[in-house]
């Protein structure tokens, strides 16, 4: 089952984690856990924010209110974990990964914003859920259940992101989501000097 629901997210991603960040996210786990409950805090912040723009867009407030919803939850769960494990929630700089896509976003277009933010939120989510698979293996059974089991509703994340990108386009948007994969896999496949969820190839 795992298999096939990581299929598409293969597919449309242009790379796959380097070993490279399984190696240090192994030894940095508190910091792999504060950045997370952070990501899962930016994913509703965004979500809200999506809300907040276009109220005259019946799908996306629904869709962006079960979004934040989930990512919300999510966050509780990773706050309980932390707190089991006495991780401390302190202050993480943000890593350059989200901004180094949001840079490329079409400002001077109304709609070209919108599909941009969609089709960068589609590759968040499913940038998150590779992450996701390709770490638990390696975890201890609590975090490796918990991984596995947000895979199911990173997957349908990064698969509404992608049909509303495609739906409020009105056109063929094929272009513009290979441009935002290279762009993700430069950021990916790059040396890092941080570690974070989101992070390229640590140094």
């Amino acid at each position: 089952m795992t298999d096939a629901l990581l299929a598409p997210i293969h597919a449309f991603l242009h790379c796959t984690t380097p070993a490279r960040w399984i190696d240090v996210a192994l030894t940095q786990q508190d910091i792999l856990l504060i950045d997370h409950a952070n990501c899962e805090k930016k994913a509703a912040a965004s979500a809200m924010s999506l809300m907040t723009r276009y109220l005259d867009r019946t799908e996306l407030l629904i869709c962006a209110a079960r979004l934040a919803r989930e990512e919300l939850h999510h966050f509780e769960q990773v706050v309980e974990i932390m707190t089991r494990r006495n991780v401390a929630y302190s202050v993480l700089s943000p890593s350059r990964y989200a901004n180094g896509l949001l840079k490329h976003v079409r400002h001077q277009d109304e709609l070209g914003l919108l599909v941009d933010r969609l089709i960068i939120g589609a590759y968040i989510e499913a940038r998150s859920c590779e992450r996701f698979a390709a770490i638990a293996p390696h975890l201890d059974q609590e975090l490796r259940r918990f991984y596995l089991s947000l895979l199911r509703s990173e997957a349908r994340h990064y698969q509404d992101y992608l049909s509303l990108a495609q739906q409020y386009a009105g056109k063929d948007i094929g272009d513009r989501v290979e441009e935002f994969g290279r762009i993700e896999a430069e950021l990916i496949m790059a040396p890092d000097e941080q570690f974070r969820f989101h992070s390229g190839v640590p140094v």
